[in-house]
């Protein structure tokens, strides 16, 4: 039987931007960073209902590409914030890459506002705010 989402892998460029992005700016716990014997670093970020499981090589990695519509794949990475706005403008003060402003939600049975950034490697990064209907 299913307990919950457990986490997510994802390869990014530099583990201690990444690590400052994910946990100093959007607020994860680092629960575990290591090397591996192949020189691979791996972390683990708990974002309170799932975590990032995330890998650098030693030997860095590209820039992400977006998910274009018409391919399978990860779209974005979405957290649940309070107040999207002020996590807005504390990325955007951090100078953060904007993908788009704070703007409503299409979906408002499920949340109420929504912004996007990218991390230091392109990622996208979905804010959002849940709908009052939707506080759960």
């Amino acid at each position: 039987m299913l307990k919950s989402f457990e986490h997510v892998g994802m390869t990014v460029s530099d583990m201690d931007r990444t690590v400052d992005f994910y946990c100093g700016l959007l607020g994860l716990s680092l629960v575990l960073r290591k090397t591996m014997a192949n020189g691979m670093q791996v972390a683990f970020l708990d974002a309170g209902g799932g975590m990032l499981e995330v890998f650098a090589p030693p030997g860095g990695a590209s820039r992400a590409v977006d998910v274009p519509d018409d391919t399978a794949g990860v779209r974005h990475l979405t957290f649940h914030f309070d107040n999207v706005d002020e996590a807005f403008t504390r990325l955007e003060q951090a100078g953060v890459e904007i993908k788009e402003r704070p703007r409503f939600a299409v979906h408002s049975e499920m949340l109420n506002k929504i912004a996007f950034v990218r991390d230091p490697d392109g990622i996208i990064v979905e804010l959002s705010e849940r709908s009052e209907t939707r506080q759960g």
